[in-house]
């Protein structure tokens, strides 16, 4: 995994890569976290859809909620990057247009509009 910091409008957003999983439960989502934190001091956290388990686009599985509660009880803003065109789920649908319409998490086409939408989150 690599974490890079860019800067946006003053704000620090930490990029993750890895060709791996790297959310699959909520305790991995505490180590991403974490280890953001640790390595680049960022609160603000853009990753690709593809590392994050796919249960986790299934609503049923309850993995979302409970992964995305974590970002949220702990201050960081999460957008994450894909194209979820793939996804028929009128639920999911309902859950991204809300989530992008909150201030905390976000689903976004590109890494730079992940990048836009975090460094202009309040």
């Amino acid at each position: 995994m690599k974490i890079t910091k860019v800067e946006s409008n003053g704000i620090n957003i930490a990029v993750v890569h890895s060709s791996e999983i790297v959310i699959e439960d909520v305790q991995s989502a505490l180590d991403l976290m974490a280890t953001v934190k640790y390595e680049v001091d960022c609160e603000r956290i853009v990753i690709d859809k593809a590392n994050l388990i796919e249960g986790f686009f299934d609503l049923k599985t309850r993995i979302a909620g409970e992964i995305l509660q974590k970002f949220i009880t702990y201050r960081v803003k999460l957008a994450i990057v894909g194209d979820f065109s793939v996804y028929t789920s009128k639920s999911l649908k309902d859950f991204i247009y809300e989530s992008n319409n909150g201030k905390d998490i976000f689903f976004m086409p590109t890494e730079q509009q992940a990048i836009e939408k975090l460094s202009t989150a309040k």
